[in-house]
């Protein structure tokens, strides 16, 4: 059986999550900066009218994010 790892993008409006690592290094340095951290809480909060962007909530802060970027963090339930 293959389990397909879920990203930032698959998340629903209200659910949490744990960061648990990036799939593109260059993309990951930019995360990394904004708090990003592997192991730190992530809270999706809601995608803009058009789906593009999204807003999340990770070390205190409500961040915007574009789908390809949130697609790039892995996460675990």
């Amino acid at each position: 059986m293959v389990v397909k790892s879920r990203t930032v993008a698959d998340m629903r409006a209200g659910e949490t999550a744990f960061i648990v690592g990036f799939s593109d290094e260059q993309i990951a340095i930019k995360l990394l900066e904004m708090g990003f951290l592997p192991g730190t809480s992530i809270r999706f909060n809601f995608t803009a009218p058009l789906g593009d962007p999204v807003c999340v909530s990770v070390s205190g802060y409500d961040l915007s994010l574009r789908v390809d970027e949130a697609s790039v963090i892995s996460i675990l339930n």
